[in-house]
């Protein structure tokens, strides 16, 4: 028992890592020009929204079927509408807004990664460090995603490392869970990946695209995206 907590610690860590590595990745850049702030933007929603397409919603078809991932789907839009007009009535930085709305998906969507890898230590150690050097490298465009908005919207660096490591610590809550139920349940899986990509689909189409072609009109933006999809993929492919 002492050996599993120190296993699930050990893992823990490795996976917070890959958000906390994204998020310094994006600070790395001092006083981006709308350009740059546009291509990274881009850059980031169109990895979402690769992974989204090609790996979240296929993995929850298999997993849960066709009508529940729809139905949950569309709950996830839902709710995520409800929140940006919320946030728009109340006035909220759209930056702010966009990161946030990010956040709120990518904490979901992390849930049942973290229930992935804490099962991975249940059946050995060996294969619970692999799934979170996985997720770790998984994450790291996920760190990007959400500090690039705050970077346009000037929040202080160490803020946005701190709101970029707080997206990342469902990981850590599903990892104990994982670890301690011995298998995963597919229909909180198929719940979380359907209703997450319902959300990361809102955020993607109606708010960092769209940013990302306002900050700049030039081609770079659309590079940026297309680059994020091709990126993705290639993601999905090695994992």
């Amino acid at each position: 028992m002492g050996n599993l907590i120190v296993m699930i610690i050990l893992g823990s860590i490795i996976s917070l890592s890959g958000t906390t590595i994204g998020a310094l990745m994006g600070l790395m850049i001092k006083n981006p020009s709308k350009r740059t702030l546009g291509t990274l933007i881009g850059f980031s929603g169109g990895l979402m929204l690769s992974i989204v397409v090609f790996d979240l919603i296929p993995e929850a078809l298999q997993n849960w079927g066709f009508i529940n991932t729809i139905i949950c789907c569309i709950m996830g839009i839902i709710l995520v509408t409800l929140v940006d007009n919320y946030l728009q009535l109340n006035k909220v930085d759209r930056h702010i807004k966009m990161a946030l709305i990010t956040a709120i998906g990518l904490m979901i969507h992390n849930f049942p990664e973290g229930i992935i890898m804490g099962c991975g230590f249940a059946a050995g150690g060996s294969l619970g460090i692999k799934m979170s050097l996985i997720i770790a490298i998984h994450d790291i465009p996920e760190g990007v995603a959400v500090s690039a908005p705050l970077m346009a919207s000037k929040v202080k660096p160490l803020k946005i490392l701190l709101y970029t490591m707080t997206t990342a610590f469902p990981t850590v809550i599903g990892t104990f869970i994982g670890a301690y139920i011995g298998k995963m349940s597919i229909d909180a899986l198929g719940i979380s990946l359907s209703f997450a990509s319902g959300i990361m689909l809102y955020v993607v189409c109606g708010e960092m695209i769209p940013e990302s072609s306002k900050l700049w009109e030039g081609v770079s933006s659309t590079i940026g995206i297309l680059s994020g999809v091709i990126f993705g993929l290639i993601l999905i492919r090695l994992l």
